[in-house]
C-alpha cells in the first residue's frame, strides 16, 4: 500500500501535524477544509465598520469546495473523483445555504455520498461549515 502527502505552498498551513491530502493507494483522503485563506482570514468572514462579523455560509461553503478542489487538482484529480463528503455544520439553520452552493458543484446521479452533522463549534469563531472528503482516482 503506498502513501504520500501532498504540501501545497498556495494554500492555508494545516495547523496541526496533518497533511492537506494524503494518498493511500487508489484513494485520496482530505483532511477537514474551511474557508481560511494563506493569509490566515477566511472567506465568508467580513467585519463591518462597528467591529461586528458578518458571516456567509454560501460564500464559506463554495471556498470549502475550491479548496478541495485545489488539493485534488495538486495530485491530477478532481471533484468527479470524490466519492465521500462529511460536512460539519456550526448550526443546521445554514443547511438550505449550504446545499444550494453544494448543488452547483455536485448532482444526485453521479455526486458523493454525503453526511452533514451540526457541531458546537469549529477551530475559529468564523467558521461555519468544514468539510472533508474521500476520493478514488487509480494510479
Amino acid at each position: 500500500m503506498s502513501s504520500k502527502n501532498t504540501i501545497l505552498t498556495n494554500k492555508a498551513k494545516p495547523l496541526g501535524n496533518y497533511p492537506h491530502i494524503k494518498r493511500v493507494g487508489d484513494f485520496l483522503y482530505i483532511s477537514g477544509t474551511s474557508s481560511r485563506k494563506p493569509d490566515n482570514t477566511h472567506i465568508g468572514a467580513e467585519q463591518d465598520e462597528k467591529g461586528n462579523w458578518q458571516l456567509d455560509i454560501r460564500a464559506q461553503t463554495k471556498a470549502v469546495i475550491e479548496n478541495i478542489e485545489g488539493y485534488l487538482h495538486s495530485v491530477g484529480a478532481n471533484l468527479s473523483d470524490v466519492i465521500d463528503i462529511t460536512t460539519f455544520l456550526v448550526d443546521m439553520k445554514d443547511f438550505n445555504g449550504y446545499n444550494e452552493v453544494y448543488g452547483t458543484f455536485f448532482n444526485k446521479e453521479t455526486g458523493p455520498t454525503r453526511t452533514t452533522v451540526a457541531v458546537h463549534q469549529l477551530p475559529h469563531p468564523n467558521l461555519l461549515i468544514e468539510v472533508k472528503a474521500i476520493a478514488y482516482k487509480p494510479l
